[in-house]
């Protein structure tokens, strides 16, 4: 099961003002992953700009056309969310390379790493914020419903709450949608509460996770609460939304997870999706403000997902998780149990 990477140079060109953590930088990052990959023999497929359809089955004809009014120039659209003269077509084939990642996994090829940029967890169905024009997940998510996949889970591990993926999909039973994240934080959605409406209550889990936790917090979150809910559902795809934020360097967080935290994680979805949705695995990067933090978690999925899938041991640790795990995963289970007999 080889893992392909999507990438390509042209995400350089969606620019943001001075001084603003979603740098074109960041994309420097993703094409140098992309090219040591090319080097060693690895796939890396070319992404393709997601169609207006696409597009309209998660967003309202509204918003993408508002998108569609910033090409050409530069925009200020929130506090902030820019855009410049190419950001409406790079948002596009940002969704539409995260597309080519689901074809991929899909047709059992193996994991697809998508590196894109602007990222796209925080775009709600008539809105972009947080950096996010279009919802990449969201779209990705929808399309493979549309292609052959009855149920798709939706693994948000950002450090901040995926508010737009939440509410595309919070009255979809057949979409799953797990998040850990820092609370509070930006954008303030993400109680432990919110847990679906209607038919699918239940459907989204949050696991709101106070400041300052580490490697062992998010593994016991992991193993405790989103790995069983994972192999419960069985989607027919898994797609993650990987925020390497988390990272103790990262500038806009508080959370202390390192290098091989980011690891290990990775490394519990890949084996999750292996058992309970047959390999089909789509990583896509969202936030990671650290250039150096966001190369090396990048690197080190790269040699988590061309690996076979297994499950790893939880980091090592005389005392365990700490505080902030263990709440984290007493609240989330209190909201959970009844909708998900694993737990």
């Amino acid at each position: 099961m080889p893992l392909a990477i999507v990438a390509s140079d042209a995400f350089e060109r969606h620019l943001t003002p001075p001084g603003h953590p979603e740098r074109p930088e960041r994309a420097r990052v993703f094409n140098a992953v992309a090219t040591a990959w090319r080097a060693r023999g690895g796939v890396v497929l070319e992404p393709r700009a997601a169609t207006l359809e696409e597009l309209a089955a998660v967003h309202d004809r509204d918003h993408i056309e508002r998108i569609a009014g910033t090409a050409g120039r530069a925009a200020m659209l929130d506090a902030d969310t820019f855009t410049s003269p190419e950001s409406y077509e790079l948002a596009r084939l940002a969704a539409g390379a995260t597309i080519v990642g689901v074809d991929y996994t899909m047709a059992g090829s193996g994991p697809a790493l998508v590196m894109v940029r602007p990222p796209g967890h925080h775009a709600e169905r008539d809105k972009a914020m947080g950096f996010c024009l279009f919802n990449n997940a969201a779209v990705a998510a929808a399309y493979a419903r549309a292609h052959g996949a009855r149920r798709v889970a939706v693994v948000d591990v950002d450090v901040h709450h995926g508010n737009g993926t939440q509410a595309i999909f919070e009255d979809d039973p057949d979409v799953l949608y797990v998040s850990t994240h820092q609370y509070p934080c930006y954008p303030g959605t993400g109680a432990v509460t919110e847990s679906g409406t209607g038919a699918a209550r239940g459907r989204t889990v949050n696991v709101p996770i106070e400041p300052g936790a580490g490697d062992d917090d998010y593994a016991h979150v992991l193993a405790t609460v989103v790995v069983p809910v994972l192999r419960e559902f069985a989607a027919d795809l898994v797609i993650a939304s990987v925020g390497f934020d988390a990272h103790t360097s990262d500038p806009l967080a508080q959370m202390q997870v390192t290098d091989e935290g980011y690891r290990s994680m990775v490394a519990a979805l890949w084996a999750a999706a292996a058992e309970a949705s047959n390999g089909r695995f789509v990583v896509l990067a969202e936030g990671g403000y650290d250039l150096a933090a966001l190369a090396a978690g990048l690197e080190a999925t790269v040699e988590v997902l061309e690996a076979p899938p297994a499950t790893p041991p939880l980091p090592a640790s005389p005392s365990g998780p700490g505080i902030r795990g263990r709440e984290a995963v007493q609240a989330a289970l209190s909201v959970q149990k009844p909708f998900w007999p694993a737990l």
